[in-house]
């Protein structure tokens, strides 16, 4: 008795002051957020803080899928003399596409952590590490001590793989990677780890034999790891990698590993489902989650937690009881997602580049095309006396009025990634991982219109990235740019000031076009750019704005 009261008021004890209401069909009252989701106050920079470090060193020491890090580095950088480099790149029939960790990291496509004491506070970016110096890593790697395996070092992959990106050069916290290659290392994995013997990777690694345990249990994960590539680089495919792996698991409440995985087929090995992640600043104006809405109540990190953990093979019962036991760290991860704020354009570009008039134009045409979906967005500009305030002032959006509840709309995109989630959304609400959490996932017909807080950065557009511009959003379908790159975004050329977006045609870097992985082709299945049109254009082909409307829509978006 008195260990259950001592364990309760433990995990009391780590809990924040507030309790979220998560469950569905809560109401977000108009022109609030849940920005302070645990109503912490002046303490909030502080836990912010805190969980940002879980996001990008991930707390769950229960995963189920790591990699010896040491080891890693051996085999990674003494090529000349690795016998386990020469078997991979033998079976592989050609060299690796990197000669070293960082090369690795740059190939994954994980962002550099900004040099805090060169970058403004909006860019600034806490360090995982001891003493908080500058880590050898790239955010989204995570170096972590495991449960089962204390003494030796670890990599695994955090949610700023998905949840960090680029823009002008600029690592940005919460905006979407548009360049990752997470899945592609899980078929990686699947494809070469199982040929090599636990012996032999510790001989040729000169792994300890704790590194080797590590290893060996990895192997045997994997057998419940179900992935399949994104169509092109920029897509992210975590919704089949749950669905397949969930598939190779027991029929039970925790989902069981048995001691042979299932082969039955399903139908996600081969039907498009591919997505990107969500921007993290949109989660504090909604109560339902993922870019269709499915999750229809549950806090939106516990669900991140199921879900990478499914697909990285690891035992359930263990993953649950790592929640009971984390609760602080599992909140402050929660407040700091929340807490999130959209960068804005005066961030990377100069007040002059605003045309001020035309954005107070578009004001009028946005409220009137777009506000009824996407929210209302009240502007400092529209103050007594607010017109006299520099640019950078007036241009400010003072409070965002979105729904209550968040929507659903099918307004025509590509409904593969939402009619994936039928295949195997019974199957996770069964789960008493799930029950434990309330998280509940219901298939939508549609997808969320979002809140377009810092929608100049988060191109390409719709959630299966099709659209690379807003210029061609606004566009007929049939005049929509059929192929394009997703290329880096390092500097101005990379990027179309006028249009938001990728640079197409002629005004794409031409460096781009070797980059085949980044190649969209948006004639393929689940990747088409259809839908989201009769805002901008009638049922007869003719517009509802002239260009002149259009540019003035555009100059207020940059403002958001």
């Amino acid at each position: 008795m008195f260990k259950s009261l001592f364990l309760t008021l433990l995990v009391l004890s780590q809990s924040l002051m507030a309790t979220p209401d998560w469950s569905r069909g809560v109401e977000i009252p108009e022109g609030q957020t849940r920005e302070d989701i645990y109503e912490l106050g002046d303490k909030l920079e502080v836990v912010k803080k805190k969980g940002l470090i879980h996001a990008l060193k991930w707390p769950v020491n229960v995963t189920g899928l790591l990699v010896p890090y040491e080891p890693l580095k051996y085999f990674l950088e003494d090529k000349k003399n690795n016998p386990l480099r020469r078997l991979i790149e033998r079976v592989a029939e050609g060299q690796l596409g990197y000669s070293d960790m960082d090369g690795m990291y740059d190939w994954l496509g994980l962002n550099k952590y900004p040099d805090n004491s060169q970058t403004n506070r909006v860019f600034q970016i806490p360090y995982p590490t001891a003493n908080e110096t500058y880590p050898e890593y790239r955010m989204g790697a995570s170096v972590i001590r495991a449960k089962d395996f204390p003494n030796s070092s670890a990599l695994t992959f955090s949610c700023a793989t998905c949840h960090s990106g680029t823009f002008m050069g600029r690592s940005v916290m919460g905006l979407t990677n548009k360049r990752p290659r997470a899945n592609e290392f899980f078929m990686m994995a699947k494809r070469y780890v199982p040929m090599i013997p636990s012996g032999f990777f510790r001989i040729a690694t000169k792994a300890s034999a704790e590194e080797k345990a590590m290893f060996r249990r990895t192997k045997r994960n994997l057998n419940f790891v179900g992935s399949v590539s994104p169509q092109v680089l920029g897509l992210d495919t975590s919704l089949p990698h749950v669905a397949l792996s969930l598939h190779k698991r027991a029929d039970d409440e925790y989902a069981s590993k048995t001691r042979i995985p299932s082969r039955r087929p399903h139908q996600l090995e081969s039907f498009v489902a591919d997505s990107k992640p969500m921007p993290w600043w949109n989660l504090k104006y909604k109560n339902r989650w993922l870019s269709d809405g499915s999750i229809v109540q549950g806090n939106p990190i516990l669900t991140n937690f199921l879900w990478n953990e499914l697909g990285r093979g690891t035992d359930l019962k263990e993953l649950e009881q790592w929640m009971k036991n984390n609760t602080k760290a599992i909140d402050e991860l929660t407040a700091a997602a929340f807490a999130i704020k959209a960068p804005k354009w005066t961030d990377f570009f100069s007040e002059s580049s605003i045309d001020l008039p035309s954005a107070k134009r578009g004001e009028a045409v946005f409220n009137k095309s777009c506000k009824k979906c996407h929210g209302a967005y009240e502007k400092r500009w529209s103050y007594p006396m607010g017109e006299l305030d520099p640019v950078a002032k007036q241009i400010e959006t003072t409070r965002v009025v979105y729904h209550k509840k968040t929507p659903v709309k099918d307004v025509g995109t590509d409904p593969n990634r939402w009619m994936a989630t039928k295949s195997f959304s019974d199957g996770l609400n069964n789960l008493k991982i799930s029950k434990w959490m309330k998280t509940v996932v219901v298939p939508q017909k549609g997808y969320v219109p979002p809140p377009l807080e810092g929608i100049f950065l988060r191109y390409p557009y719709l959630h299966n990235n099709s659209i690379p511009n807003l210029c061609a959003l606004m566009a007929k379908p049939n005049d929509r740019p059929k192929e394009f790159i997703q290329g880096p975004s390092n500097n101005y050329e990379d990027y179309d000031q006028e249009c938001m977006g990728y640079p197409v045609g002629a005004a794409m870097p031409p460096s781009w076009k070797e980059d085949r992985d980044a190649f969209y082709d948006t004639r393929k299945s689940g990747l088409r750019n259809i839908g989201h049109t009769k805002m901008f254009w009638k049922r007869d082909g003719s517009a509802h704005h002239t260009d002149g409307q259009r540019r003035d829509l555009l100059n207020f978006l940059k403002t958001l």
